[in-house]
């Protein structure tokens, strides 16, 4: 369990549905064929790091941010204006890597510095003026950022979708760039959760609950909690800027809509509710249950809304309209806070640990 930082799932039913989740994830290309399947696959790895990073904050510092998005998208304007202007080389990205990543983790320590000597309210208030400054700053510097159009730009070679690395004759599958690039995404985003549970179980991760469940008692033994909180923000901010790089990477363009738009924010939000706060394995459990609904949910409910009006049942086509497929998703939010008021996991991690007390009785 060296791997998992001494943190195992705790619970058989957690344990399958991660691994069926990676599995999946892994398999993704040849298992399901298409480009959507793969987009929507490196799309769940890219947030599931990204959740995970905020979650670092959220469940357990406790501190709400609002400018996560900002720190992923300087990781994505980073790239993109490197590959932009340089071309399709790997120094660029060398560059895009050097210049994003600093730039992020001394934005975080700044705004830690000033904000998290305060209420923890005052820090949500800080971090949202400068991720609206942000996005606007980013709007109007179209000669650097390309504006509300963006950045579009081209990979290097070995990762472009027309090189063939291993031909379909040989395997009886082909390997080319652009599953290379899923492999990429999918190995450094799962390389930054797994750093990421080291640190919530180390020393500095403990402090860090401590910190949460009372921070003036945690002062009064000795800690220095804005180090700690800044040190946290600081590490969240380098994971969401290297989770905007590996976003920035799979589209081939960074804009406003896809780094930088608060309704990012929303869904991290929502991802870290619904696979449960202070828990890293629920940014993967979040983040799939969220993207597979977005991206699934309404071409479902166009099925069920057919095979309703087939069978002549009253009302339910209408109810199941695909157009509504956003007032279920709300609704299915709304159950999952009530049926599982700790996330998906925080819920199974409860009922394996009763299960194993139950059993030892």
């Amino acid at each position: 369990m060296m791997i998992l930082s001494g943190d195992p799932p705790r619970s058989r039913v957690l344990t399958l549905l991660l691994v069926v989740i990676i599995l999946a994830l892994a398999a993704t290309p040849f298992l399901f064929p298409g480009a959507k399947a793969l987009n929507v696959a490196a799309k769940i790895c890219v947030f599931a790091a990204l959740v995970a990073s905020y979650d670092l904050l959220l469940g357990y510092t406790g501190s709400v941010s609002f400018a996560h998005t900002m720190f992923y998208g300087i990781g994505s304007y980073a790239i993109a204006i490197a590959l932009y202007g340089m071309g399709p080389n790997w120094a660029a990205v060398a560059t895009g890597i050097v210049v994003g990543l600093p730039l992020a983790a001394l934005l975080a320590l700044a705004i830690g510095l000033f904000s998290l000597r305060v209420a923890a309210i005052f820090f949500a208030m800080i971090t949202l003026a400068v991720a609206s400054a942000f996005q606007v700053l980013a709007s109007q510097l179209s000669w650097l950022t390309g504006g509300e159009d963006g950045r579009s730009f081209q990979l290097p070679e070995l990762l472009r979708p027309g090189t063939v690395l291993i031909p379909k004759s040989l395997f009886g599958f082909e390997i080319n760039g652009r599953i290379l690039t899923f492999y990429l995404v999918f190995a450094v985003s799962a390389l930054m959760i797994l750093a990421l549970l080291r640190v919530v179980n180390s020393p500095f991760g403990r402090v860090l609950q401590a910190i949460r469940e009372n921070r003036f008692r945690a002062e009064a033994l000795g800690f220095r909690t804005v180090f700690h909180l800044t040190y946290a923000n600081c590490l969240a901010a380098l994971v969401a800027a290297s989770a905007g790089i590996l976003n920035a990477l799979w589209l081939r363009y960074a804009g406003p809509d896809t780094s930088l738009s608060f309704s990012i924010m929303l869904d991290i939000l929502l991802m870290v509710v619904i696979g449960g706060m202070g828990t890293i394995y629920g940014a993967l459990i979040g983040a799939t249950i969220f993207i597979l609904a977005q991206n699934y949910l309404q071409s479902l409910m166009g099925v069920a809304s057919n095979a309703a009006g087939e069978a002549g049942l009253p009302l339910l086509p209408g109810l199941l309209h695909p157009d509504r497929w956003l007032l279920w998703l709300g609704l299915l939010f709304i159950a999952s806070v009530y049926f599982f008021p700790t996330g998906v996991v925080g819920r199974l991690r409860k009922a394996g640990g009763d299960k194993s007390a139950g059993s030892s009785h």
